[in-house]
């Protein structure tokens, strides 16, 4: 038997309830099941400085002169590491007691679909699973990481809300989106 390899692509630390509703869908399954963990690094710095970069002049002009202290930005980046490392473990260890196999888990530092679909091709991956919390705006456009993952890969590609039950979840005004 050969493993059904899952990639999993989550936006922040999964639940306890997050894990075991993961688990749920594959329980009848005969091949071992085995989940693959990809956490993109919140780079924290990185949008403080486009942020402050994307003020035209005379906005920063028109601003009252407030003196702002200096910002230790490898300081920010090194917090943002260090929440996205325990973030990670603590989802490995969610899955892990809801009685999955987890047999990777990466931080991701470049694109989360890039990252993806190179982790799908490299394990031959059946599905994927993207958990978020709700992006209404990218996701009416389709620029959410599910619409984009749908883009570039053709196995099933599954649409779930952080911290939401499935219930909770089929009562939106679109249901459980996974088409």
């Amino acid at each position: 038997m050969a493993d059904y390899d899952v990639v999993l692509l989550v936006e922040q630390a999964l639940t306890p309830q997050d894990a075991r509703q993961v688990r749920s869908l594959h329980e009848g399954i005969d091949d071992p099941v085995t989940y693959h963990v990809l956490l993109p690094l919140d780079d924290a710095a990185a949008r403080v400085e486009a942020s402050l970069g994307s003020l035209s002049g005379s906005e920063l002009l028109a601003a009252p002169h407030v003196p702002m202290e200096t910002v230790d930005l490898d300081a920010v980046r090194e917090d943002a590491r260090t929440q996205a490392e325990a973030d990670l473990v603590a989802t490995v260890a969610a899955l892990e007691a809801a009685g999955a196999a987890v047999a990777s888990s990466t931080l991701v530092t470049g694109s989360p679909i890039d990252e993806l679909v190179a982790k799908v091709k490299e394990i031959d991956g059946r599905e994927t699973i993207v958990l978020t919390q709700p992006h209404v705006v990218a996701e009416l456009f389709r620029l959410d990481w599910a619409s984009k993952a749908r883009r570039e890969l053709d196995i099933p590609v599954l649409h779930l809300l952080e911290h939401e039950t499935f219930d909770e979840q089929a009562a939106g005004p679109d249901g459980i989106s996974g088409a």
